[in-house]
């Protein structure tokens, strides 16, 4: 099982949320995703800490608490759901098409994608 905590400030490093969600037990691991565009912090994280009581300990005291500026949200993280391969555009029309009309379809009908 693993922690979602989100509402983060976009200065947080790593080392910040190990100290953070160390108080209620090991830290496994800390994965902080990054804007590949941007290199900036996307806002969240995931923590996965070594037992089950210490991520609800966590759970329980940090949800609604204010850090660096902010209110965090942190809960239980949900499995990542399988987005399939379509890769968008919901298959009729979208954003590529003949026309260059972004999101109408080359059959002239509102296309998918949005």
């Amino acid at each position: 099982m693993s922690i979602y905590v989100g509402n983060l400030s976009y200065q947080v490093e790593q080392d910040d949320l190990r100290r953070v969600f160390e108080e209620y037990g090991t830290v496994k691991s800390v994965q902080l995703p990054v804007d590949r565009e941007t290199g900036r912090v996307r806002g969240f994280a995931f923590i996965e800490m070594a037992e089950e009581a210490h991520e609800t300990a966590a759970i329980e005291a940090l949800d609604g608490a204010e850090w660096m500026g902010r209110n965090l949200k942190v809960n239980k993280a949900k499995p990542k759901e399988n987005r399939g391969s379509s890769g968008g555009g919901g298959g009729r029309g979208g954003w590529n098409n003949d026309r260059g009309d972004r999101g109408y379809s080359s059959r002239g009908g509102r296309g998918g994608g949005y």
